[in-house]
């Protein structure tokens, strides 16, 4: 697809053509580009979010270097995207005056997030909290036109992320950020994400956010859920997507092991639980409940670390609903006791499987590594589908400033021409 632009572009032509390409993204009728985005990944993990920016999400944009400091991350990434994933310590590779950073229209990614975390974002001098400085290092060496960071909503308002935003516009970057919700744009998890998004040639603002695709249902009748905000959601948005439309047609896993079988039944394995957690899990039969039930039905089932905890932590050994999305999946989902991770009716944890549908992953995206790196892989990707949506704002972006240098070409030909 091809945009042709003048300064008089408007709000309401950018809102348009996002329209143009939803509506072609629904009825498969892929926009045509003439040229591919040359993409970098850092912090890249599995590749969750390269995974949304990519073709198999219906985006022009092609990853051309990668980088993550584990090495299973490092295996998965390059089994699914090309060996160009490298592994190691950023700050170290670009020390390293031989290391040529390759040219690049986008640079994403997500800096390790523990510093900013609930229980780590009041220690001072945090080296997790300054990774974003080589993040920007990477975009002004590549040339990038464009950079998305990805990271923990309570990086939003800390001195860092006034931080990253003046060295961002030092670099000549407009910049915007925002929280996302992932229901909001077609996830079945009620994960929240900040972004951070900076252009060189036009305000972000202008497109971000993207326009939610997806509605959180009220449980009225749907004509009085409408109108919705046309600068808020796209046109015919949908009903947020719940645990039954992402696992309902899946059958009780089997063994406890990786199998080597066709996805998505090779990651939709048990565990051995013991006497003692089956009976917690009996004791909670219905959808929704949790530790609390728990203790009002069986204390003497119930730890007593539970029992003096009277506020805080609700979601743990809890069930999921059917019919609501999924809770933030995290690196331990396979561990009840570390939040909302039970089947709704099944006496058992979730399954990797079950997990990395959560996340929205295709179940031909494929995970290498043991069972524990996997889940790590799993819990710490940006869902797939929520990168794709910051994937169109970028893409209008970049077709914008394509199209005004397309136009820019052909005013230089005319001219040469008459010449």
């Amino acid at each position: 697809m091809m945009y042709d632009f003048d300064d008089s572009t408007t709000d309401v032509l950018f809102l348009k053509e996002d329209e143009a390409i939803y509506r072609a993204r629904c009825s498969e009728e892929k926009p045509k580009h003439e040229c591919i985005y040359r993409l970098i990944d850092l912090f890249s993990g599995a590749g969750g979010m390269s995974l949304g920016f990519s073709k198999e999400f219906g985006h022009p944009f092609q990853s051309v270097w990668a980088n993550d400091f584990n090495g299973f991350c490092v295996n998965t990434y390059n089994k699914n995207f090309g060996p160009h994933c490298v592994q190691g310590d950023i700050v170290e590779i670009l020390e390293n005056g031989g290391f040529l950073i390759p040219q690049a229209d986008v640079v994403i990614g997500g800096p390790p997030c523990q510093g900013f975390s609930l229980l780590n974002r009041d220690r001072d001098n945090d080296p997790r909290k300054k990774l974003w400085k080589p993040f920007l290092d990477v975009v002004a060496r590549s040339g990038a036109t464009v950079f998305v960071m990805e990271n923990v909503p309570q990086l939003l308002g800390t001195l860092e992320h006034s931080e990253i935003v003046k060295e961002a516009e030092k670099l000549g970057f407009k910049v915007r950020q925002d929280k996302l919700l992932a229901a909001d744009y077609g996830v079945p998890q009620t994960r929240t994400r900040a972004f951070i998004i900076g252009c060189r040639f036009m305000d972000p603002s202008v497109l971000f956010p993207p326009r939610k695709t997806h509605f959180k249902d009220m449980g009225k009748p749907l004509q009085l859920q409408l109108p919705f905000d046309e600068t808020k959601y796209l046109p015919g948005p949908q009903k947020w997507r719940t645990v039954r439309d992402a696992v309902g047609n899946l059958p009780p896993p089997i063994g406890t092991e990786i199998r080597k079988v066709p996805p998505p039944l090779d990651l939709h394995f048990g565990r051995n639980p013991t006497d003692l957690s089956k009976k917690r899990y009996l004791a909670i039969p219905e959808e929704g409940m949790n530790r609390f039930d728990l203790q009002r039905q069986t204390p003497e089932l119930t730890p007593p670390c539970w029992i003096k905890k009277k506020t805080g932590g609700t979601d743990l050994f809890g069930r999921l609903w059917w019919d609501r999305p999924a809770f933030t999946i995290r690196t331990e989902f396979f561990k009840p006791e570390k939040g909302r991770y039970l089947h709704p009716e099944q006496h058992r944890p979730i399954t990797h499987r079950e997990a990395a549908r959560f996340q929205s992953f295709p179940d031909t995206f494929q995970f290498t590594g043991s069972k524990i790196e996997i889940a790590k892989q799993i819990g710490n990707a940006v869902p797939p589908l929520l990168a794709a949506r910051v994937a169109d704002v970028v893409r209008l972006m970049l077709d914008r400033n394509y199209g005004k240098w397309m136009s820019s070409q052909r005013k230089k030909e005319v001219g040469l021409c008459r010449a």
